[in-house]
């Protein structure tokens, strides 16, 4: 009975073993393929005032949800990139909570600079 045992208790030692072998080398998920400078894939990305894409999305400038996001103390030019999918787009709003917006923009890439000072939120539209 006890050589049962320890058989039992070594083969399900070594199933575990091979089990956690097989998570630790499991390939990272393909996320990361998809960022494009610093913006990362399904993501609209504002930059910092006046920098070009190579300097990555501003602090607190990456935005995923749909609806309207407001933005506090931000002036000046500001460069966007849509990293959306399946055709989702976002818009520029005057009002907080997006109101008095602009159309929407749904082309994905790169962005003209946007003048922040009368902008105080954007929409991130399906």
């Amino acid at each position: 009975m006890r050589s049962r045992i320890r058989t039992f208790a070594i083969a399900a030692f070594a199933a575990g073993l091979v089990s956690t072998a097989s998570v630790a080398v499991a390939p990272a998920p393909a996320d990361a393929a998809g960022t494009k400078y610093g913006c990362p894939y399904g993501a609209v990305c504002i930059y910092p005032q006046n920098a070009e894409l190579t300097a990555g999305p501003e602090a607190g400038g990456i935005f995923y949800s749909y609806g309207p996001h407001n933005l506090v103390n931000q002036f000046g030019r500001h460069l966007f990139y849509n990293n959306q999918y399946g055709g989702a787009g976002f818009k520029v709003c005057t009002g907080y909570n997006g109101v008095n917006c602009s159309p929407v923009a749904r082309a994905t890439g790169p962005y003209t600079f946007y003048d922040l000072t009368p902008i105080n939120s954007i929409v991130l539209v399906r």
